[in-house]
């Protein structure tokens, strides 16, 4: 039986637990509230509230830098999602699905004459090589297969996950700062961009990024 402690605000807790020959593993610790992808850092936090329970290196799509377009384009989407599906017999693993395109990521791409794409998922690899890789995905998040086992068992769905944007992050944000955003915002903000057309997902996000700095400078 492997076991695995977690430390959330001084309380050791005993969270994950399965037999070693199973893929699937049992998760009896704090709820995953939400979900960080700080693109720029390449790095992801899986979060309750304002504590960051487990924190992942990732490979993102084979052209990492801007928000998905269409069908194709090796980008990894940035902005506010759902994951709304999961795959126990993926090609890669496992993995777990967010609900890209939404319905500006459609427009957008029809704007261009071209398909959105969809099937962005969080997966692990196909082989143990694949985790020494660059950026490969066709826009989905890569991580190896024990760790997204552990994702797999804790992220339930319609957890919120935030893309962030490299970009965004390096305009004075020291992007340490991931790991202590105000959760409960960041959550509020997501109800937010679920009750406003996707349209104003950029403005949500610019609070976001002015939170954050102003954050920094009271450091």
């Amino acid at each position: 039986m492997k076991r695995r402690n977690l430390i959330l605000g001084g309380t050791a807790l005993v969270a994950l637990g399965a037999c070693s020959s199973s893929k699937f593993k049992r998760y009896n610790g704090p709820q995953v509230t939400y979900v960080i992808v700080n693109k720029g850092d390449r790095r992801m936090y899986l979060m309750h509230h304002d504590k960051v329970l487990e924190s992942y290196d990732i490979k993102l799509g084979f052209a990492p830098v801007g928000h998905k377009v269409y069908e194709g384009d090796g980008r990894t989407p940035e902005g506010i999602y759902m994951i709304d599906r999961r795959n126990p017999n993926s090609r890669f693993h496992l993995s777990i699905g967010i609900n890209y395109p939404n319905e500006m990521d459609r427009a957008r791409a029809e704007a261009l004459g071209k398909s959105p794409g969809g099937d962005i998922f969080i997966h692990g690899q196909k082989t143990a090589k694949d985790k020494n890789r660059t950026d490969w995905t066709w826009g989905c998040i890569s991580v190896s297969n024990e760790e997204m086992e552990e994702i797999y068992a804790m992220v339930g769905d319609n957890t919120p996950i935030d893309y962030l944007a490299a970009q965004s992050l390096q305009q004075g944000c020291q992007h340490k700062t991931i790991g202590v955003i105000n959760l409960p915002l960041m959550q509020g903000l997501a109800r937010l961009h679920q009750l406003i057309p996707g349209r104003t997902h950029r403005h949500l996000q610019t609070l976001v990024y002015t939170y954050i700095d102003y954050t920094n400078r009271r450091q």
